[in-house]
Order: structure tokens, then C-alpha cells, then sequence
């Protein structure tokens, strides 16, 4: 899953993207408004970590702007202002949760976690298809109660596609995904990983769809 890190302190964006690639996230970051703007017009991202003061403008009307355009991220926003009217006025911008500085990692994740399963229309912090078991937080997977060993790259991509359920995933937004912005990604990557998750887990668990990308294969009862 890819994360879009807004926020312009390098010593809190460096710890928000340790902690998070530590768990399987790929995470691209930037340090303003405009900057967050140009990231968004050329990739596909899972979710906003979004600090409301930034450099260039204030990160409340840059959410408004996004919201207004359509944009549906979940946005967890970053901020030092404690006031609940600046609570109410994020959450009214658009935000889907509020985090206060200084913050604990552990509590960053947790509302990382939660908000991409609430956008998915997960509520257990366990992703199921099928015979398949995923654990949002321990990153284990199971498939018909036996434990699966997978990649970091491999757990991102199975995690991707169980959070789109039956709708089919495209080769650039998978990719988009597993690696963000990272350069130098070899052409056959995607198809190494998708290979390697059937070779793991059953050549049913992904569904080719021709010319446009990839699904979950039928689920199977557990």
C-alpha cells in the first residue's frame, strides 16, 4: 500500500516514513502544498498523511481543493493545534482523522491501518477472502489455517488486492503501490511478485484480466 507523506519537518517526516516502510508501506514524500498537488496529479496513493502547516500555504484549503475535485484518499492530518474548533475545522475540510503533534508511531500506524480498512469497508483489523487470512497489524497470512511466508513486496501486493476486493487492480496502479515514486524498477517486477503469490498461495488466488490489470481469483471456502 502507498502512502503520501505531506509534511515539511525532515526529522518528523524521516521517523512517520521509517516507521511506515518498516510495516510494507511505500512511501513517497514531499515538503509543500504544491509539491503534494503534483504528486497526486501523477499517482495512484492509497492514502494522505497531510501536515496542515506547511511552508506554502495552509494544508486546510489545499484538503477543501482536493475534496472539491473529487479526490476521495483517506487523509490522516498532522497538526500541533490542540483547539477543538481546529479539530472540527479539519474534519470539516474533509480530513478522515486527526492526529496531534507530538504523536506516538505506534498510534500513527494504528490510525493508518484503520483508515485504509474503513475506505476498503473492512471493520476487523483481518482481511478475509476466502481461505485466504490476512492480519492487518502482524502482516500474517494464512491460507486454509496454514501459515505463508511472504515478501515484503509479496504482503503489499496480496494486501492491495484483498483491500480492492472483486474490482480489478491495473498494472500501474499495483505498481504505483509497491514502489511510488522509486526509480530504476525492473519491467518484469509486477509479474516476478504475481508469480511468486501463486507459486505461495495457488495459482487461483490472482485473476489475470487481460489488457487491464489484476483481481483477486474466486474466493474459496475456508
Amino acid at each position: 500500500m502507498h502512502v503520501l507523506l505531506v509534511e515539511d519537518d525532515d526529522l518528523v517526516a524521516s521517523g512517520i516514513r521509517s516507521a511506515l516502510e518498516i510495516e510494507g508501506f511505500a512511501v513517497d514524500g514531499v515538503a509543500t502544498a504544491a509539491a503534494a498537488d503534483a504528486a497526486l496529479a501523477s499517482l495512484t496513493t492509497d492514502l494522505v498523511i497531510l501536515d496542515i502547516g506547511l511552508p506554502d500555504r495552509d494544508g486546510l484549503p489545499l484538503l477543501r481543493e482536493w475534496r472539491a475535485a473529487g479526490r476521495r484518499e483517506p487523509v490522516l492530518l498532522l497538526t500541533a493545534r490542540d483547539a477543538v474548533a481546529d479539530r472540527v475545522a479539519g474534519l470539516s475540510a474533509g480530513g478522515d482523522d486527526y492526529l496531534l503533534k507530538p504523536f506516538d508511531l505506534d498510534e500513527l500506524l494504528a490510525r493508518v491501518r484503520a483508515l485504509l480498512r474503513r475506505a476498503a469497508g473492512f471493520a476487523a483489523p483481518v482481511l478475509e477472502h476466502g481461505e485466504l487470512r490476512f492480519e492487518t497489524a502482524s502482516r500474517a497470512v494464512t491460507r486454509a489455517g496454514r501459515s505463508i511466508a511472504l515478501t515484503r513486496r509479496e504482503t503489499a501486493l496480496l494486501e492491495c488486492l484483498l483491500y480492492a476486493g472483486n474490482r480489478v487492480v491495473s498494472i500501474e496502479q499495483l505498481k504505483d503501490s509497491l514502489y511510488g515514486f522509486e526509480a530504476d524498477i525492473e519491467g518484469n517486477a509486477l509479474s516476478v511478485h504475481i508469480h511468486n503469490l501463486r507459486r505461495k498461495l495457488g495459482a487461483d488466488v490472482v485473476e489475470t484480466v487481460r489488457g487491464v490489470g489484476y483481481r483477486l481469483g474466486a474466493a474459496k471456502a475456508p
